[in-house]
């Protein structure tokens, strides 16, 4: 999967968005893609482990809250990516689109925050510095990979008594979930 593909495919991309009188709290997330030959890599983080955060030690894209000095989302995806793994995405990348915005949920109940997914392509070659406070890892995963059958998982996990089975992505022993594997889930289908 070349990037060349992945700009087609966004350029005339119409994201969904949530209406704003539905939301009380934005965030943003950047899906930053850098090429690899015939191949394009995603990066990947796994959250740190901290009390009260719902996405605890998950497998995620960079990114999190918009805060009151951020101008737009893409700013807020920008932000917190440098805050995250040390990455200037608005000096060494360039915004190629967005996604269809979520709604964040956490323990099965909607939280009011809406998540909007911003796709770069890192085109200087730069190596993620994870902040250890809030990223304990990062990886790239290759979009060949995520096309394929051999990345189809499930991930088991008992909340309130209830074990559950949710699909999920795996590679390499990270297993991605939930809001994440459902934002890459839509992002290859829109690549098919």
């Amino acid at each position: 999967m070349v990037l060349c593909h992945i700009r087609s495919r966004l350029a005339n991309y119409q994201p969904f968005r949530v209406e704003a009188s539905m939301v009380s709290a934005r965030a943003a997330v950047a899906m930053i893609l850098r090429d690899c030959g015939d191949d394009t890599e995603v990066l990947l983080i796994q959250r740190a482990e901290r009390d009260g955060d719902p996405w605890s030690g998950h497998m995620a894209l960079p990114g999190g809250r918009r805060a009151p000095t951020d101008r737009d989302v893409i700013h807020t995806a920008a932000r917190e990516t440098h805050e995250e793994v040390g990455i200037d995405i608005q000096a060494h990348g360039e915004v190629l689109g967005a996604l269809d915005e979520l709604q964040a949920i956490a323990r099965h109940k909607p939280m009011g925050l809406v998540i909007s997914p911003i796709v770069w392509d890192l085109r200087t070659p730069v190596e993620p510095t994870p902040h250890s406070a809030e990223v304990d890892d990062t990886v790239w995963v290759p979009l060949s990979f995520l096309l394929s059958r051999a990345a189809r998982g499930v991930y088991r996990r008992t909340l309130d008594g209830i074990e559950q089975e949710y699909p999920a992505y795996c590679y390499r022993g990270y297993t991605v979930w939930g809001l994440t594997h459902h934002i890459l889930s839509r992002f290859v289908e829109l690549l098919r």
